[in-house]
């Protein structure tokens, strides 16, 4: 299989074309690097089978020749800066929704027929029902990240039905693993490795998260793939469990060795946008088979561990 990448250099982009490449896919990769890492690809490049194009999707001649040839595309890059989005109110919109119409578009001018697109949990709002499955009613939306998601889930589902696509949909937790360098596990890191004796908490500490392990989450978009027979398929992907932001932090703690005094902010929640309660229902996506391996707490000190053995990426990411 030919398959396209969209944010192949990034945290789960790359992982997940590590993974197609290993599975003796052909992969065309393609990445703006704004954020992504060149030596998050250093796997990849090693594969006669993978080709790297320096593009940006707002660039649609580009991206629309770049796609030639290939049957289904894997489209991962986004704006994922949910904390800053107020300070930059039009560029979820750019990036994440227009840029999925352009992506829709090149494949229609290829003929490419299916599309695996990376949502989020985050359309849910500030849900009422927990677990939260996917055809909960959607609430007010809490920041523009989701509300850009949303509109592209939109628009997906508008080009299967009118252009004969065929689109999977994965509403994501907050992943986790290696080549994570984005989110609190990240920033908490960092602020531990410069000063162990505090450590500065957004919120209360109470809000209660789930998490998915990065390989684990390869697997469910995998195979919903291999299965997957719908026009349109949404599936919810996380764990059955979460945890508070406090537990978290007592697991970073202990792998670090360290105990710090915790500096709350105060309030339900860290910024605009942070909902104090994430808890996906993924009971649709175990009926096909779907276990994830690692537990929440297992998938964070992997995380550490990582970031342990990898202080250059602190570096690339300041």
């Amino acid at each position: 299989m030919r398959c396209f990448v969209t944010g192949c250099a990034g945290f789960i982009g790359s992982n997940l074309t590590d993974r197609l490449l290993a599975l003796g896919n052909d992969v065309i990769g393609y990445d703006n690097f704004s954020t992504g890492q060149r030596s998050f690809l250093c796997q990849a490049f090693s594969h006669r089978r993978f080709q790297l194009i320096e593009g940006d999707l707002l660039n649609p001649d580009k991206l629309t020749v770049a796609m030639g040839g290939c049957e289904i595309v894997f489209h991962l890059a986004a704006n994922a800066d949910v904390r800053f989005g107020t300070d930059h109110p039009t560029k979820d919109l750019h990036q994440n929704t227009i840029a999925t119409v352009n992506v829709l578009e090149a494949m229609r001018a290829n003929n490419i027929r299916r599309i695996a697109f990376a949502s989020t949990g985050s359309v849910y709002g500030e849900a009422e029902v927990f677990p939260t499955p996917e055809n909960s009613s959607f609430p007010v939306q809490t920041s523009l990240y989701a509300a850009s998601k949303l509109a592209a889930e939109g628009f997906i589902q508008a080009y299967c039905e009118g252009f004969g696509m065929q689109g999977f949909i994965f509403r994501f937790v907050s992943i986790l693993g290696e080549r994570y360098s984005h989110g609190h596990v990240f920033d908490f890191y960092k602020q531990l490795r410069a000063h162990p004796g505090y450590l500065d908490v957004l919120g209360n500490g109470k809000q209660r998260k789930s998490y998915l392990y990065v390989e684990d989450c390869i697997d469910a978009i995998l195979c919903v793939i291999e299965q997957g027979s719908a026009p349109v398929s949404i599936f919810n992907l996380g764990s059955d469990e979460y945890c508070q932001v406090d537990d978290s932090i007592r697991w970073i703690c202990e792998e670090l060795h360290v105990k710090p005094e915790l500096r709350y902010a105060g309030g339900d929640r860290g910024w605009i946008g942070d909902n104090p309660f994430i808890f996906l229902d993924c009971s649709k996506i175990r009926s096909l088979g779907w276990r994830p391996k690692l537990s929440i707490r297992e998938g964070v000190v992997q995380t550490v561990r990582y970031l342990a053995s990898n202080p250059d990426l602190l570096e690339k990411r300041a």
